[in-house]
């Protein structure tokens, strides 16, 4: 024990003199502290009873089962249509405001777009250019006369050229030339000048590319058109194989694109002369008839060069295939995708398929905006318009829109993005970029910029992205990310649990800054964010500060009295439990599967650290006001600081959560320490409600069984009571169990107590009531008391295992050794104990009282039996007594528990056998006839209370006053001869249980002479005489004698000589007796050795007396009884002096007035025990 309270003051010592790692300042102490000395520390709202207090206690306890059930809710929540709120930033982003001349001229790129559309529009498109004007109208709020203008600027501005970009990619299955079974394919690729829509009867031969078209070739050969080398392309050559791959790029001007065409012919390679050369010798070609002449006058030129050095026709080049396709026939966003090889004419035989990827795009625009800014700037300002107009048109979830939007606003934007040659991977930075920046100030749905991330992913060419397009886009990730972060820093706002809507904003948010971070594009850009996850920790960490700090602007802890301060504290530690249990149970999972992030532990170690800082500030104070002698802890101060500790513990158990390596050494992990000085007054606090809740419940008990039990409803609320003090200790869960041994024994102490003034306040309750109550009416309510009793007994049995008794043991053996141990077992055992024997004492005052209310009826029972007359059999004369124990074990049986019948049975027995014994001695002397009625009443009470085995023990019950009576019985039925005889059975008996006694010892040596039937008693020496003389010795003589004697009538006693002043006689004196078989075979024979002391003047004083059983020396077989006896080593007998009249059957043969022998017996004893009262 001193151990522990130089552990508890050292641990406060340390607490006290400990600094703050809170910077915040303390406000100065309240005059109006709840811990100034007082008299009465208890409310008036308290004082009213002790119900509301432990109706508090549950709510303090059921705190962190309350959490959970919350947050489980809000984890289960379904989707709802509430919107989330809104995603605020710290500096809000103001976009650049376009000036109406920059949107003017914005406008015409839209109209000049429009105007100069091209491409096979696909359902989704609009091919409406009234429409389509309409719809940009409206986009730019332009009004009809300003439209007009405009439109007619275009109108008269120059048509936009186009080219054609064709990418020959790769060809499959393709016919085999040569001998090997491959080709050595090649392509050969250009422009067809189309047909005037007014002969539409030769579009059939389109695809016979050769063949003379008369018409066409008489207009060109007219002009004298001039067709430059470069028109026509070649790939080059790939040897043996039949699924050739080129990957090369062309592009072509177009004159006419809405009638010209795309010619394609696959040869095989046959020869040693590069076609490509060929093409690049043919300069000019003059009068040539049509593109289909041309291809063949190149192919001549090869053939003629071949020939000229191989000198013939086989090496040839071999047909292999070709294409033609109308630009008019082009969908808008052009072709990507395999054709079909087509015959030259209905005689060749071609095969295979060939992968093209084709687009048309302006070569020039006519535009006052194209001459300023880039196509990439004009088409990211005119989709930035766009979405602005589209975006606050949204009807349904405006903060949850997916990016889509209206066909005129997708067909000008596909127009435009095809017309000014947009790549695929531009495209995507410019619709991020837009919908990004878009973000910043009007939300969109999270899975859009995913997508929009991964479309910039997929297309992703660093050598594409270049100078300011690269600038752009690194500055729309910094942009983007800066915002993501100030929202995840302010997230418990902008993404509160309770909203399903914002956290799946969030998880997609996360998933998309995750995705972020491991684009190569991001990468590329911003080569100096490459540590993201640092920038995540470090916005994470602030936020939560912030957020505590707004918690504690919110709840203010420092203001008020110290009572108010902790209860503004327990409101502060109980918003960050909730908010770890929303980290814990959402906010991780996002961020461990969006970024790998242990985002609980980041913030529970950051919050845990602050909360610490703060309590322990606190707590210093209040430790401080507790030490002084004058202070007591109120009420509602106790509750306050209980309260406060259960919200740290719910606190700390959050660290079981944390991976092994990061819940060592953290703030909270002694703050138990902060409170040891303050739990021992609130336990006083918690012991002074439960015994104003005991006396309550004792008051308002009406003792009356609660349903399914046999105790009332004191007993229940007292268990309730005890089980919500353990429950109290159970939350408190005290680390340090050495430390717990205080506490520990304290509670003990505290149910202990208060479990036996329950029982003296029921017993007291029952004394009071008993006056004015029926017999079974008291008797059902002292059943329920003894049950009431019983219940808190077996309750408080728990105890050892409910408070742990064998950890703290083991812990005091750990910490102060087996002293420790032992130390804890008897404090705690001993409480306990005493315990036990005070409820006992209370349960034994009201089986009494119980007993005592049968006392009247028993006796009267009693009586009655004793005063039949022998004409009536005994079961007439028991039956009333039996009838009366009858009808009341039905009552006992139904009102009490098995243990309370057991003791309420075992005292009723008790009291019978006091009741016919106390019968049986008023009535000595009488007919044997008597003492068989008892004896038959006695068997009968024992099959009654021993039940067939349901009831008292038989042998528990012929035990104490039964074996008495039962004898008392048995000898009352003997004559007084069998009386004497069992008188000397016992003083045999007597005789052989002595071994040392301080009257000193006779030495004999007695042996049988079976011939002559003579038994020869050798009387040696006696030993340690007492004195009864003034001398301080004795004269000691010895008396001899066979008894009883109504056995031996012939028989005289014989006597040694005096011995005078000595307590060590010598006799060496023989005596003979006359004893025959018949005689020394009864048990009772025995030899009766008398030592007295002479006296001259007055009667012989008794000094001691001895018996021998005959049987030792007479019975055949025995080495006294044989020639030998002599021999034998003398017998050692120990003389005794023991009253006669205590023995019962000195009582029964005094009361026998009429028998002269039994007054023989009694008179000779009583001189004995007159000489004993002389000395």
């Amino acid at each position: 024990m001193t151990t522990l309270l130089d552990l508890k003051s050292s641990v406060l010592r340390q607490v006290q003199r400990s600094q703050s790692l809170r910077s915040r300042r303390e406000p100065p102490p309240s005059p109006s502290s709840p811990l100034t000395p007082c008299p009465d520390p208890l409310t008036p709202r308290v004082s009213q009873g002790s119900v509301e207090f432990f109706e508090r206690m549950n709510v303090i306890l059921q705190k962190h089962d309350k959490m959970l059930q919350a947050a489980q809710a809000e984890c289960h929540r379904g989707a709802s249509t509430v919107p989330p709120p809104q995603e605020y930033v710290d500096q809000p982003f103001i976009p650049e405001r376009i000036s109406r001349r920059e949107l003017d001229l914005l406008y015409e790129e839209a109209v000049y777009t429009v105007v100069n559309r091209v491409g096979v529009p696909s359902p989704e498109y609009v091919t409406s250019e009234e429409d389509l004007f309409a719809y940009l109208l409206q986009v730019f709020d332009m009004g009809e006369e300003e439209h007009d203008i405009i439109l007619q600027k275009v109108l008269e501005s120059k048509r936009a050229s186009f080219s054609l970009r064709v990418s020959v990619m790769k060809a499959k299955n393709l016919m085999a030339k040569d001998a090997n079974g491959y080709s050595d394919p090649y392509c050969m690729l250009g422009i067809l000048l189309g047909h005037s829509p007014r002969e539409p009867e030769e579009k059939k031969e389109r695809k016979f590319s050769f063949r003379k078209r008369k018409e066409k070739l008489e207009k060109r050969s007219s002009t004298k058109e001039v067709l430059a080398a470069r028109c026509i392309q070649v790939t080059d050559v790939k040897p043996e194989t039949l699924n050739p791959v080129w990957n090369e790029h062309f592009v072509f001007d177009i004159d006419d694109v809405h009638n010209d065409l795309l010619h394609l012919d696959i040869w095989d390679h046959d020869d040693d002369v590069s076609v490509a050369e060929a093409c690049k010798k043919l300069n000019e070609v003059s009068g040539l008839r049509g593109m289909g002449r041309y291809f063949k006058q190149i192919a001549k030129s090869v053939r003629a060069n071949g020939s000229a050095s191989s000198g013939s026709e086989e090496n040839a080049d071999d047909f292999l295939g070709c294409i033609n396709i109308p630009l008019n026939e082009f969908p808008v966003v052009g072709y990507d995708k395999w054709f079909r090889l087509e015959p030259r004419s209905s005689a060749s035989k071609v095969q295979g398929e060939c992968y093209l990827t084709l687009k048309l795009f302006t070569s020039h625009r006519d535009t006052a905006l194209t001459k300023k800014e880039s196509n990439v700037v004009i088409h990211k300002k005119l989709l930035a318009q766009i979405l602005e107009y589209e975006h606050v048109h949204v009807q349904m979830e405006p903060y949850n829109w997916n990016g889509q939007v209206s066909p005129p606003a997708w067909t000008i934007l596909t127009h435009h993005a095809v017309q000014t040659d947009l790549s695929p991977l531009q495209q995507a930075i410019i619709r991020w970029q837009c919908y990004s920046s878009h973000h910043r100030r009007q939300r969109v749905c999270y899975s859009l910029l995913l997508r929009l991330l991964r479309a910039i992913d997929a297309e992703w060419d660093p050598s594409t992205v270049r100078g300011d397009l690269e600038r752009q886009l690194s500055d729309s990730f910094r942009l983007y990310i800066d915002h993501c972060l100030c929202l995840m820093k302010n997230m418990r706002q902008v993404f509160p649990c309770t909203s399903p809507a914002a956290i799946t904003r969030y998880e997609l948010m996360l998933r998309g800054i995750g995705y972020l971070q491991t684009m190569k594009a991001f990468k590329t850009v911003c080569p100096l964010r490459n540590e993201l996850h640092l920038d995540i920790t470090t916005t994470l960490k602030k936020g939560t500060a912030e957020w505590y700090e707004s918690i504690v602007a919110q709840f203010k802890p420092e203001e008020g009295t110290l009572e108010e301060q902790l209860r503004r504290l327990v409101q502060v530690v109980d918003a960050v439990c909730c908010d770890i249990q929303r980290a814990q149970n959402t906010y991780n999972k996002l961020f461990y599967s969006a970024l790998k992030e242990d985002f609980f532990s980041l913030v529970y170690r950051q919050l845990e650290k602050l909360v610490a800082d703060d309590i322990n500030i606190a707590m210093e104070r209040v430790c401080g006001t507790l030490e002084q002698e004058s202070s007591r802890l109120t009420q509602t101060m106790g509750e306050t600081i209980f309260e406060l500790f259960i919200s740290l513990k719910i606190l700390k158990g959050f660290r079981e959560f944390l991976p092994l390596k990061d819940a060592k050494m953290l703030a909270l992990t002694g703050f138990h320490n902060w409170f040891k000085s303050s739990i021992h007054k609130w336990l006083q606090i918690v012991h002074d409600r439960s015994c104003d809740r005991i006396r309550r419940a004792v008051d308002m008990d009406k003792l009356e069984p609660v349903k399914q039990a046999k105790h009332s409803s004191s007993a229940a609320d007292v268990t309730a009571c005890f089980s919500q003090v353990r429950e109290i200790w159970f939350q408190l869960a005290w680390p340090d169990s050495a430390g717990a041994f205080i506490f520990v024994t304290r509670l003990t102490d505290n149910f202990c107590s208060e479990a036996v003034y329950f029982s003296e306040m029921i017993t007291r309750k029952i004394e009071r009531n008993q006056l004015g109550r029926d017999h079974k009416s008291l008797t059902v309510q002292l059943c329920i008391a003894l049950n009431n009793i019983e219940h808190v007994r077996v309750f408080l049995g728990q105890l050892p295992r409910d408070l742990d008794w064998q950890g703290v043991e083991q812990a005091m053996e750990e910490s102060c050794g087996a002293e420790g141990k032992e130390q804890v077992y008897k404090a705690l055992n001993g409480q306990l104990y005493n315990m036990d024997l005070d409820l006992q004492r209370e349960a034994k005052r009201l089986i009494t009282m119980l007993t005592d209310k049968m006392q009247p009826e028993l006796r009267r029972y009693i009586q009655h039996i004793s005063l039949s007359p022998d004409s009536i059999n005994n079961d007439e004369a028991v039956s009333p007594l039996m009838k009366y124990l009858h009808d009341t074990m039905v009552i006992l049986s139904e009102s009490l528990m098995k243990e309370n019948l057991t003791r309420v049975l075992q005292s009723m027995w008790e009291l019978l056998l006091c009741m016919i014994l106390d019968t049986v001695a008023e009535n000595r002397g009488v007919q044997v006839e008597f003492y068989n009625r008892f004896q038959y009443t006695l068997e009968n009470l024992l099959q009654f209370f021993h039940a067939e085995g349901d009831g008292l023990a038989t042998d528990e019950m012929k035990s104490g006053d039964y074996k008495v009576l039962d004898e008392e019985l048995r000898l009352n039925k003997c004559s007084s001869v069998e009386l004497i005889e069992q008188y000397f059975l016992e003083k045999i008996s007597h005789q052989r249980t002595l071994k040392h006694t301080r009257f000193g010892r006779i030495s004999v040596k007695c042996y049988y002479d079976a011939a002559e039937q003579r038994l020869t008693v050798e009387i040696l020496h006696a030993a340690d005489i007492i004195a009864l003389d003034a001398n301080g010795l004795s004269d000691p003589f010895v008396i001899v004698e066979l008894c009883p004697h109504h056995l031996f009538p012939m028989a005289k006693s014989q006597r040694t000589q005096v011995k005078l002043k000595t307590l060590h006689p010598v006799f060496d004196e023989l005596f003979y007796f006359h004893v025959s078989p018949e005689q020394y075979r009864h048990r009772f024979a025995c030899l009766a050795f008398t030592v007295m002391d002479y006296d001259w003047l007055s009667t012989n004083d008794f000094a001691g007396e001895a018996v021998a059983p005959l049987s030792d020396f007479c019975w055949p077989g025995r080495p006294n009884a044989s020639a030998a006896g002599k021999n034998v080593q003398p017998v050692i007998l120990h003389l005794s002096r023991s009253k006669p009249s205590e023995k019962p059957i000195m009582r029964m043969l005094d009361a026998r007035t009429g028998d002269r022998e039994a007054q023989e017996f009694v008179r000779r004893l009583k001189e004995v025990e007159k000489s004993m009262e002389e000395e």
